[in-house]
């Protein structure tokens, strides 16, 4: 007997809803036996807290409430931004109008206590302001909580399902566990980023222990509430570990091609002189004496520096070159200098910030983008943008060109 087209369509359906019911069954499955997995974990790890001196109590108290470990973590582990983006797309969301702008306007606002932590640190506060952009958007994301994740959880997670990063884990979880005992903070406070850093510069619980730092004197260390604290802080981090009073970060500059193939090799800045390496601004390197490494983070056709002592203090606080030099440049830019000489080679031209902005209200239009209309390029914007270049049988690289925004102006 030959089944109608209704009869198949009808099958169909039934098919596809069992294999949806076991699919979900699956999932259930698999999570609940993560979930299992993770609370013996959970049980099993209170014997390290208390050989670490962590009371049942403070461990009792930090996992409240903690059942499951957080699937998110893991993936945001898998993707840094310092590792995976260009250097043209990293920069444009973290140094451009409004990160200057703004750390301009929080220097005129903390001017007092700048100048009194850079006398006690020998730290640049252009510097700090730059870092306290880099870490938190100037504490911006200190107010978004649904973005706040718990540390305690977040370590856990890692702890029990990053092989990579377990060993890490597990010593932030005893930090931040003997953090909470101190009764320094409440378990409100632990929360943070999905690698357990915390307050407006974004410190791991270790690098609080060590450099934490009360400078305005209310007997608290709090990188959380009190801004002159958590700079303070970052300025701690960088003067312990080298940090070189009066001194650039590094100086771009033009190189002979003759002498490229020397990138990633180390000499004073006098020698390089000799070789032709001159700084783009056409001024002389005030230390000759001073030693410098030759790179070119985008590529020969970029940008070249010489990277001095100061530039490798900054990866103290996050180890990729990308990370650095963006505070480098956004600290030279807060203070007032000029852009590089040599653009950064990117695939087009760079978006204005009414454009940017034009962009999301468009894709919010389209109902693909549901936050701020602010201009400023991150993990949702590109989501968007990717949804809609699919729409638009674009190739979908979440990228912000103007031919999207040509194609998105014309729908």
């Amino acid at each position: 007997m030959r089944l109608t087209m209704a009869i198949w369509e009808k099958l169909l359906r039934v098919a596809t809803m069992a294999l949806v019911a076991v699919g979900f069954l699956v999932f259930e499955i698999q999570t609940a036996d993560a979930n299992a997995g993770f609370k013996k974990w959970v049980r099993g790890f209170s014997g390290v807290a208390r050989k670490n001196g962590i009371s049942s109590a403070t461990y009792n108290k930090a996992f409240a409430g903690i059942t499951s470990p957080d699937p998110e973590v893991l993936e945001l582990a898998r993707y840094q931004p310092e590792f995976r983006q260009q250097l043209w797309m990293y920069f444009d969301s973290r140094v451009n109008e409004q990160t200057i702008a703004r750390g301009q306007e929080e220097k005129r606002n903390w001017n007092r206590w700048l100048t009194r932590i850079e006398r006690k640190y020998g730290v640049s506060g252009h510097v700090l302001l730059a870092i306290w952009s880099m870490e938190s958007g100037y504490g911006e994301a200190m107010k978004k909580q649904k973005s706040l994740r718990s540390v305690i959880r977040s370590l856990a997670t890692l702890a029990y399902a990053d092989k990579r990063r377990r060993k890490f884990a597990r010593s932030q979880l005893i930090a931040a566990m003997k953090v909470l005992q101190s009764g320094r903070i409440g378990t409100d406070k632990l929360r943070g980023s999905w690698a357990g850093a915390m307050g407006h510069t974004q410190f791991i619980p270790t690098s609080y222990i060590a450099y934490g730092q009360d400078i305005d004197g209310d007997g608290r260390k709090d990188i959380w509430d009190s801004i002159p604290d958590a700079l303070a802080t970052a300025a701690n981090l960088l003067r312990r570990n080298g940090w070189r009073t009066g001194e650039s970060w590094g100086y771009e500059v033009k190189v002979p091609r003759r002498i490229a193939k020397q990138a990633g090799k180390s000499r004073t800045l006098g020698s390089w002189s000799k070789l032709g390496v001159r700084r783009a601004n056409g001024k002389p390197f005030p230390r000759s004496g001073q030693k410098g490494v030759l790179k070119f983070p985008a590529g020969k056709n970029g940008p070249a520096f010489l990277l001095t002592k100061n530039f490798f203090v900054i990866k103290r606080y996050n180890n990729s070159d990308k990370y650095a030099l963006a505070v480098g440049h956004l600290a030279d830019q807060i203070a007032g200098y000029g852009g590089f000489k040599q653009a950064i080679p990117r695939p087009f031209r760079k978006l204005t910030l009414d454009e940017r902005i034009e962009l999301q209200s468009l894709l919010a239009r389209m109902g693909l983008y549901q936050s701020d209309i602010d201009g400023k390029i991150g993990g949702g914007t590109r989501s968007a943008i990717r949804k809609a270049q699919i729409k638009l049988k674009m190739n979908p690289n979440g990228f912000e060109s103007p031919k999207l925004l040509k194609r998105l102006r014309a729908l």
